[in-house]
């Protein structure tokens, strides 16, 4: 690159873990903020993260490692935020030095709970932050997929070409494949919104519902998505484009997923503290369903698979019952 750029990545878990695998293929240098103390040690003893992704090898000297979000903010131009959202507001809480001509691009596939927006709304929003200044970075990519170094494709969004283009340039390799939309907001809807559809494809799962309930439920969703981004956001946008359906596909399929794996447990009968108990990683489709099903009703959109997984998982409605009903109302 003519011109390295400072890039870090703020998080700890798997989807930051692959993110910093995959700028090391291209960057001398990546910063990498995490709370762990141990986990930081760890990497740089024996070059792998503890927790996730055990396979995606490191060297450490292309490592700015740090466990204070301060320090990391302060030294890097291009900042990724892959923070689980529910504990997004309690990271950035810890911030004193400012993100003014700062890029910020979000990894997180979730809304923010506290603020029930999606990230890049949140930080436009909360912190006054510039939307041209921000991006969003999603798939169809899952973590595990790029530590294996399997053929993984991923979309850069963001309204400035210039950063939507180092961000591009930045994560490509030979296994990774990107695209470059201007759909923002868009997009970072569609990975919201892909986690709840994947509960519900969990949930019929554990049901024993088959395949071919499931290819009704995901031509439904995809259907659904789209009345839902038009609703709060409209554009001019191809839903079975890659960032859209096939983020949805590869979430509501893959046995990678942890948001159907959660929907998976509720069909078979685990209420919803037992199966985040039962889970080591957060399933994001759990806040987005509550965040969604408010922003359904205040938007007027048709959404009976997001209203089916609120009743479930919110209102502790019967999902066998539930998912009857709901069959009723797919084509």
């Amino acid at each position: 690159m003519d011109k390295q750029p400072k890039i870090a990545v703020l998080g700890g878990g798997s989807w930051a873990t692959a993110i910093v695998k995959m700028l090391t293929e291209n960057l001398e240098t990546v910063g990498w903020y995490m709370r762990s103390a141990t986990s930081i040690e760890h990497i740089k003893k024996n070059h792998h993260n503890p927790k996730y992704l055990r396979s995606a090898e490191f060297n450490p000297t292309q490592l700015d490692l740090s466990k204070d979000i301060n320090k990391t903010v302060a030294k890097y131009d291009i900042l990724i935020f892959a923070i689980p959202s529910a504990f997004l507001v309690g990271e950035l809480e810890k911030l004193t030095k400012s993100l003014e001509g700062k890029t910020i691009f979000s990894a997180i596939k979730g809304i923010v709970p506290q603020t029930g927006l999606i990230v890049g709304e949140h930080f436009n929003k909360e912190y006054n932050f510039p939307i041209e200044n921000i991006g969003v970075i999603t798939g169809p990519c899952h973590a595990e997929e790029v530590a294996m170094e399997r053929l993984s494709y991923l979309t850069i969004a963001c309204q400035n070409e210039e950063n939507a283009k180092i961000m591009s340039k930045s994560l490509k390799s030979w296994y990774i494949k990107t695209k470059i939309s201007d759909d923002i907001i868009g997009t970072e809807y569609a990975a919201m919104l892909k986690n709840i559809y994947a509960v519900a494809a969990g949930i019929a799962h554990g049901l024993g519902y088959g395949d071919n309930f499931q290819s009704v439920l995901m031509s439904n969703a995809i259907r659904e998505m789209k009345r839902f981004i038009k609703k709060v956001h409209k554009m001019k946008r191809n839903i079975n484009n890659s960032a859209y359906l096939g983020d949805l596909l590869v979430t509501g399929y893959s046995v990678f997923s942890r948001n159907r794996q959660f929907g998976n447990m509720i069909g078979k009968g685990y209420t919803v503290k037992s199966a985040q108990m039962e889970m080591s990683m957060i399933a994001e489709g759990y806040y987005a369903t509550k965040s969604a099903f408010k922003m359904k009703e205040e938007n007027g959109a048709k959404t009976p698979i997001i209203d089916a997984v609120f009743n479930v998982l919110y209102d502790n409605k019967d999902p066998k019952k539930e998912f009857q009903k709901l069959t009723n109302k797919l084509d």
